[in-house]
């Protein structure tokens, strides 16, 4: 039997925006400067919730 791989879950622009509580420009920012990983789908961007994470856990721990 095949281990099942666990499915990546992505995350839009605007659901990035509300969780940091800024602006969708600001997320685009963030993307365009490579802060934060973006994979891009058509004409819009998808973010990987374990780089968004991981975004989140690296800037904690500096401010802390």
């Amino acid at each position: 039997m095949k281990a099942r791989q666990p499915e990546t879950r992505f995350l839009t622009v605007g659901e990035v925006a509300e969780m940091l509580r800024v602006s969708t420009m600001t997320v685009y920012r963030l993307i365009r400067q490579g802060e934060i990983p973006a994979v891009r789908v058509g004409k819009s961007y998808r973010l990987v919730k374990e780089d968004f994470d991981r975004y989140l856990a690296d800037r904690y721990t500096r401010a802390g």
